[in-house]
């Protein structure tokens, strides 16, 4: 997702659940509130953010390196057959694999 205008990039995956530029819109929205609400600073780079519903839930990762800032990811997982631990650490090995490439450029 690009963080600076609200639109989808890429997209990948089930789309009958939402339309994939309202999502990118939506997350968008959701990742600039909690990274500018000065209640919820740490003093560290926050590296992802997860929303929990009732039979889902997303992770929202801002990328590092060159797009800090202006990039994030967006994964949804179903609640019932999804593995939150499992997710979360398989999207850093990805996500930390980007940001590696990035800085070989």
């Amino acid at each position: 997702m690009d963080g600076t205008s609200g639109l989808a990039i890429a997209a990948a995956g089930r789309y009958d659940l939402v339309d994939q530029h309202e999502d990118a819109a939506a997350t968008t929205d959701i990742v600039r509130s909690v990274l500018g609400c000065a209640a919820l600073a740490t003093g560290s780079a926050d590296t992802e953010i997860l929303v929990c519903g009732t039979h889902a839930f997303h992770l929202l990762n801002p990328l590092s390196g060159e797009f800090a800032g202006r990039l994030f990811v967006h994964v949804l997982f179903d609640g019932d057959t999804g593995n939150l631990a499992m997710a979360r650490f398989r999207l850093r090995g990805i996500l930390a694999e980007f940001a590696a490439d990035d800085h070989e450029r």
